[in-house]
């Protein structure tokens, strides 16, 4: 399958109008157009926004992989509820903390905000990766 039956297969199944496609991707329905008959190639910042917009990967657009999504790298939703109670056990610990410094300075609400995002990031980072080693015998696809 070309990128042209792709984006259009994709389109389709987001169920967008070529100009609803376009004004998301911020070109004209005549350039969608263009792209699903196979006249002109979006370029690689094209391929990048229809690839948020379509809800998935470039590499799918362009024929690298036959999965429009990339399983590998989501996460499951027992998962993201097993995150969730990790964070709101980290915030509460930090909110519970009294003292709480960074450097020898009283950390500020922003930056323990910042500091919960950052945990929550290393936590589906960390998920993720733990992902990549489960044996192929219990993999579930």
């Amino acid at each position: 399958m070309k990128v042209n039956d792709r984006i259009k297969e994709q389109r389709k199944k987001m169920r967008y109008t070529q100009k609803e496609l376009a004004d998301k991707v911020n070109v004209s329905p005549q350039v969608i157009s263009n792209w699903e008959r196979g006249y002109t190639e979006p370029s690689a910042d094209d391929i990048n926004q229809l690839s948020e917009v379509l809800d998935c990967t470039s590499d799918y657009l362009l024929g690298r992989s036959n999965r429009p999504d990339n399983k590998k790298n989501h996460l499951l939703t027992k998962d993201e509820r097993d995150i969730a109670k990790q964070i709101i056990e980290f915030t509460q610990n930090i909110e519970k903390s009294d003292g709480l410094s960074f450097d020898g300075e009283p950390m500020s609400e922003e930056a323990k905000e910042s500091l919960i995002e950052s945990m929550e990031h290393i936590f589906k980072q960390t998920q993720r990766i733990n992902k990549k080693y489960t044996p192929e015998k219990y993999r579930k696809e």
